[in-house]
Parts: structure tokens; C-alpha cells; sequence
């Protein structure tokens, strides 16, 4: 299977992930994976004492979890050259264990690079919850093979 090209990207596209869970398994895996045991991820009688009232996922782990969501849509799939990074990245409500996550995708645009075999194209991903809530917003740009003549 092959991904979208950088010519399929087409500004104003949308699309959007399958859902999945977070559970209590995916805190404990991400605080030992990262070593982050931040009492807000780790420590439930201490999160009843905060504005959350429960533990929250770790930021980067909601961000993973919609990078594995949008990665299994296989819109890369050969076609990525790189991931150039983000140009914002904000987390805007907590996720905590129990809430169901999806992303979702827009093309904010495209451009031509000094080699004709690629282009870089910017999308906003947003990562909403079973609420409809926005709990992440980003932009990020990507490099990306042009159609082979």
C-alpha cells in the first residue's frame, strides 16, 4: 500500500482517526518508559487534592497515542521523508484515564521545496475527546515525495 503523496495533500482536506482509549496501563507504561512519575500521572490520592481531581496522562503520551492513530490510517505509508517538526503544539484540556481520544487532521498548506521530488506540506492536528473537546492542537509540517513521473 502506498500513502498520499505530496501532491494528494490538498489544502483544506480533512481526515480523521480512528478512537481508542486510555487507560490507567498506558500511564504506568509511559511514566516507566519516560521515567516522568510526576504525581499528576502517578499518584491518585494526590490528584484529589488538584484541579483534576484524578490522574492525567503525560502530554507527549496523548500525542503518541494520536501519532499511532493517524500512523495506522497508512497515509505515509512510503511516501514520508521526514517529520519536520512542530510549529505550535498545545494541550489544551486534560485527558485522563478512561477518555476516548481520535485526531483529527486539516492541510493548511503546501509547498515546493529546491528538489522537485518532494514538497513539504502543514497540517493541523487537533486530538478530541469523547466530548467533542479539543485536548491537543498543533501544527506540524512534513516532508513529503512528489508523485514519480
Amino acid at each position: 500500500m502506498v500513502g498520499l503523496y505530496w501532491e494528494e495533500w490538498e489544502v483544506g482536506r480533512e481526515f480523521k482517526s480512528a478512537a481508542r482509549t486510555v487507560t490507567e496501563a498506558d500511564l504506568v507504561i509511559y511514566s516507566g518508559l519516560s521515567g516522568d512519575y510526576n504525581p499528576l500521572h502517578t499518584d491518585e490520592e494526590f490528584c484529589k487534592s488538584t484541579d483534576f481531581g484524578t490522574r492525567i496522562a503525560h502530554g507527549p503520551l496523548v500525542y503518541a497515542i494520536a501519532a499511532g492513530l493517524i500512523f495506522q490510517m497508512h497515509l505515509y505509508d512510503d511516501t514520508l521523508v521526514a517529520f519536520l517538526g512542530f510549529e505550535n503544539l498545545k494541550f489544551t484540556k486534560p485527558t485522563k484515564p478512561g477518555d476516548t481520544i481520535h485526531a483529527r487532521l486539516k492541510v493548511l498548506e503546501r509547498r515546493e521545496t529546491s528538489k522537485p521530488d518532494r514538497g513539504i506540506m502543514k497540517r493541523q492536528l487537533q486530538v478530541v475527546n469523547q466530548r467533542g473537546e479539543v485536548v491537543l492542537d498543533a501544527v506540524q509540517a512534513f516532508l513529503l515525495k512528489k508523485k514519480p513521473a
